[in-house]
């Protein structure tokens, strides 16, 4: 399954698409499709951060691709996710823990004039 990577940018949680590196020697940005490992001196920009990417005044920008848009979830993925909420299901069914008292938890039913 393909981890799903969030945009480096403070306070996104948008799902990155593209990969942004800098080359300081030549005062460039290059932007491109998302790189297949996160790297430690690139970012990971979402669709929107992507588009609206401006560098500073003197600086170049070499745009690999005119779009970036997520990928659709391929089959692997859709498979992970459904064993995800198959085990999920199963803890669920589980029997339950005993409360570290040593009693069982467990749901009681209470009548309406107990409320």
């Amino acid at each position: 399954m393909q981890s799903v990577r969030q945009c480096s940018r403070t306070a996104c949680t948008g799902a990155a698409v593209a990969t942004l590196t800098y080359v300081y020697a030549d005062s460039t940005a290059v932007l491109g499709p998302l790189a297949h490992y996160a790297e430690p001196h690139s970012y990971d920009l979402c669709a929107d951060h992507a588009q609206k990417l401006t560098v500073p005044r003197g600086w170049d920008v070499v745009r690999l691709a005119d779009r970036f848009e997520e990928p659709p979830p391929s089959p692997d993925d859709l498979s992970a996710l459904a064993e995800a909420v198959r085990r999920a299901g199963a803890a669920q069914a589980a029997e339950p823990e005993p409360a570290p008292d040593g009693r069982r938890a467990h749901l009681r039913v209470l009548r309406a004039d107990e409320g």
